[in-house]
């Protein structure tokens, strides 16, 4: 398989980690802030074209109850973790592993869309990691919370490990797996955050117009 550059290489990472630092990576980039640049969509599909290849020695479906059972604890403990502490992230210094603006960029995508953007956000990267801490912060209903949470995970793992399991048996994908993994995220999130990122300008302007 072809090898794009010298990126995060999730093939790398499934074939020499396996399916529990598949898991581990899915926990972190969905439950831990400082974690938030890990390349979850990348790792979902790579892991069900794997699975198709033989690489990764699971049918689909199993790898994909894994991921989402992962994906479901990790964001289990971003809600812990929003509920008991995640305020004090707005008190923290900017740093390589975390921004303000992130946080802010979630506050936002859920006051747009609710309980939802546990769903929605499951799609877009920074969002998926912080998501889940902010309903802690704002303390939504944990039943409502893992109602959403379980559905979006569900809705985000299976359609992306069945289509790589799918495409996995096509040669060219084998061949340029790489290529296309990074146009697939390119292609997926680059128009929403575009769009939250205006959001975040006029909201910002409009803090300043009254202060």
């Amino acid at each position: 398989m072809n090898d794009p550059g010298s990126v995060f290489n999730p093939e790398l990472v499934i074939m020499y980690g396996g399916i529990t630092i598949l898991c581990i990576t899915i926990f972190s980039e969905t439950g831990l802030f400082f974690c938030f640049f890990f390349p979850g969509d990348s790792l979902v599909f790579t892991a069900g074209v794997l699975t198709e290849t033989g690489i990764l020695p699971y049918p689909w479906w199993l790898a994909a109850l894994l991921m989402i059972a992962s994906a479901i604890i990790g964001n289990m403990v971003g809600y812990w973790f929003g509920r008991r502490t995640g305020s004090l992230l707005m008190t923290r210094r900017d740093s390589i592993f975390f921004r303000k603006e992130y946080v802010t960029a979630a506050e936002n995508f859920y006051g747009r869309y609710g309980g939802m953007a546990l769903v929605l956000g499951r799609f877009l990267p920074v969002i998926r990691t912080f998501a889940p801490i902010v309903a802690g912060v704002i303390k939504l209903p944990f039943r409502r919370f893992f109602f959403y949470s379980s559905i979006g995970a569900a809705l985000w793992v299976v359609p992306l490990t069945l289509a790589g399991n799918l495409l996995g048996r096509i040669q060219f994908v084998k061949d340029y797996l790489g290529y296309i993994i990074i146009a697939m995220v390119i292609g997926i999130t680059s128009p929403v955050l575009i769009r939250l990122m205006k959001e975040n300008r006029k909201a910002k302007k409009k803090n300043e117009k009254i202060n």
